[in-house]
């Protein structure tokens, strides 16, 4: 077995930290160590790293273009920087308490200056590199985003996590979060396409800082994280991202569908404006993030829990389980089940479903985001699908065990065949069209009995 305190094999890695007695990064204008890289031979492992931790980064990896990890990553590196032939992972720290404050003002903060501080290291790195002679491009660690794309593609211009984990800075936790095997995953990463070749680069960790230790599935409040590993993303979504994206729009959507002031007071309350207004005004507030605070893997971390299992239980998970606050919820869904049960404390507030895609290609790819498998019981069943309009398309969903798949074409006996004009169906699932009057004038035919459709709709709550 690997010892998950002390094993670390991502490579080349010295020091997570600079010499003892190397200035703060803060104080230097130009981080490039030393003699800049001859430019006809791949850049030399140890300056870069060296340029990475003087420029302010906890940690640093490099990845080859070419790794098997990355390949859902190609196209779209190749879309941001078509010279890109490595990529450095960049790793700053976030202060541990801050994190696991049950005053979220205090967590957001952190959240937001470390954000920043990955920003500028990138941006030092990549200045460097430049001054070097080598291109180089250092996307966002989150916001700004490409929000043009918006229900269409992703936003994001290059997927952090999957870069660190083939850079060997970690490996995802059963919170989707990475975990790095020194800091746990108290950390935030940034990401440096690079136009030149690496001298050697780093391995993937050859084990798990995970503990499965499942405290960050007690401690989320609407159930994201399953016990067996699976994970809601619309649940997740919808609280945890509240005043983000889609529920922003949900916000500006309210205000608009609002009579006048009293009415918009009746469907939302003082304390959320003022939330809204915080976050437009110093940056978006996660409503919650407890599985990173609750987290306890990491050499640097796991110290305290391995003490007193129970202590730690007592001083860092159940201050955010018992807090008072508003959890917001698709009505119907999962995560309201999981309220209800767990936390009755807490405030159910119900809000729109903003996961809402405006093309067929994403219904279907959203679909399992979106699926409730405890809203979905003991459903059986498969359904066919086929969108008309000026691309035909067809799809078999197939719900079994609490299990959704989506396939294209029509595969299989169905229980359901839905027949539908695209346009007509996106804009049902948007609430801006009557399924009554779709099916009068045909815009949508079915083809089975009606209660599927009804067993389908439950897996789905808006």
């Amino acid at each position: 077995m690997h010892n998950p305190v002390s094993q670390t094999t991502a490579t080349p890695r010295a020091s997570a930290r600079p010499p003892a007695n190397a200035a703060p990064a803060r104080e230097r204008l130009d981080p490039t160590p030393g003699e800049p890289p001859a430019s006809d031979r791949p850049l030399d492992a140890a300056w870069l790293r060296a340029l990475c931790l003087n420029a302010g980064a906890d940690d640093a990896g490099f990845v080859e273009l070419g790794r098997a990890g990355l390949a859902e990553e190609r196209p779209h590196i190749a879309r941001a920087f078509p010279r890109t032939r490595s990529l450095i992972s960049v790793v700053v720290r976030m202060n541990r308490d801050n994190v696991r404050n049950p005053a979220r003002s205090v967590a957001n903060a952190e959240f937001h200056h470390a954000g920043d501080e990955v920003n500028v290291v990138a941006r030092r790195i990549t200045a460097g590199l430049e001054r070097a002679g080598i291109h180089a491009l250092n996307p966002p660690m989150g916001f700004p985003m490409e929000t043009d794309r918006w229900m269409t593609q992703r936003l994001w211009v290059v997927g952090h996590k999957p870069v660190a984990v083939a850079a060997g800075m970690g490996r995802l936790g059963i919170h989707r979060n990475v975990i790095h095997p020194r800091f746990g995953n108290f950390i935030l990463l940034g990401t440096i396409l690079v136009g030149a070749e690496i001298s050697a680069y780093s391995r993937e960790l050859d084990y798990n800082p995970c503990l499965t230790c499942k405290l960050c599935v007690a401690a989320c409040p609407v159930g994201a994280i399953g016990a067996d590993g699976a994970f809601n993303f619309s649940a997740c979504y919808t609280h945890n991202y509240r005043e983000f994206m889609g529920g922003f729009n949900d916000w500006v959507e309210t205000v608009a569908d609002s009579r006048n002031g009293r009415d918009y007071r009746r469907r939302v309350h003082e304390p959320e404006t003022v939330s809204v207004w915080q976050s437009l005004s110093f940056g978006a507030n996660y409503k919650a993030a407890y599985c990173l605070a609750v987290c306890p893997a990491g050499e640097e971390v796991i110290g305290q829990y391995l003490n007193s299992k129970k202590e730690f239980t007592e001083e860092v998970v159940r201050p955010l389980q018992a807090k008072n606050e508003p959890v917001y919820v698709i009505p119907g869904s999962d995560a309201e089940a999981h309220v209800h049960r767990h936390y009755p404390h807490k405030t159910v507030r119900h809000v729109r479903n903003s996961l809402r895609p405006r093309g067929i290609p994403a219904l279907l790819a959203g679909m399992s985001a979106s699926f409730q498998r405890q809203a979905a019981g003991s459903l059986n069943a498969t359904f066919h699908f086929t969108f008309t309009g000026p691309t035909r398309t067809e799809a078999t969903v197939a719900i079994r065990g609490g299990t959704i798949k989506v396939e294209p074409g029509l595969n299989g006996i169905s229980q359901l065949h839905v027949v539908a004009d695209a346009e007509t169906w996106l804009g049902f699932l948007a609430k801006e069209r009557n399924l009554l009057w779709a099916l009068i004038t045909r815009k949508v035919r079915i083809k089975g009995n009606p209660k599927w459709l009804l067993a389908f709709k439950r897996c789905f709550p808006t």
